[in-house]
């Protein structure tokens, strides 16, 4: 009965993971607050020839495009699974680029007081070592969410705005990486 117990056990955490990717394993479905969230699409990121971190795009429904996933009303969440050791100077740098490379300088106006917020959320979290997971959520209710493994840091940010700012680091225009941002939109499995 024992034997059968545990493998029933190692089958359903086996089915819970939806993906493997880089050798990080990603839940199909993840709880944020009262949601339930569903895996659209995970991939890495790539620097050069460098493996930064896998990113993973969960939503309360699928879509398939920069404009289904923007236009979702309810939590998200992007989370990245760190394959290198990064300083908070290279995460602050790497949030600001894709920022700045997605939104007009009027919408970069808007969103400065926020973004200096999420700087110093960054810059206090310190360096973040490989196989630590960066998570930035939204919140209808509250903003968007930094946590690192799980602990929150900072305050939220305001504003269904500025999440989407940062979802657009890698599904805008200019993504940080277009492999990436394909994974993420679920068309690279």
């Amino acid at each position: 009965m024992r034997i059968a117990m545990c493998l029933l056990c190692v089958l359903a955490a086996q089915a819970a993971a939806a993906v493997e990717i880089a050798g990080v394993k990603l839940e199909d479905k993840v709880k944020l607050g009262a949601n339930e969230l569903v895996l659209n699409g995970a991939g890495v990121r790539t620097k050069i020839v460098f493996k930064v971190y896998v990113g993973a795009l969960y939503l309360p429904a699928r879509g398939a495009s920069t404009e289904d996933v923007l236009g979702q009303k309810g939590a998200k969440r992007v989370s990245m699974t760190l394959l290198r050791d990064l300083t908070a100077q290279q995460l602050v740098d790497a949030l600001n680029e894709g920022i700045r490379a997605n939104q007009s300088p009027a919408e970069l106006a808007k969103l400065d007081e926020r973004m200096r917020q999420l700087e110093a959320t960054m810059r206090a979290i310190g360096a973040a070592k490989q196989g630590s997971i960066v998570t930035l959520d939204f919140l209808p209710e509250s903003g968007t969410r930094v946590t690192v493994d799980g602990a929150e840091k900072g305050k939220p940010i305001a504003g269904e705005d500025f999440y989407n700012a940062l979802l657009r680091i890698w599904l805008g225009d200019d993504p940080v990486d277009a492999s990436l941002k394909k994974a993420m939109l679920g068309q690279a499995r």
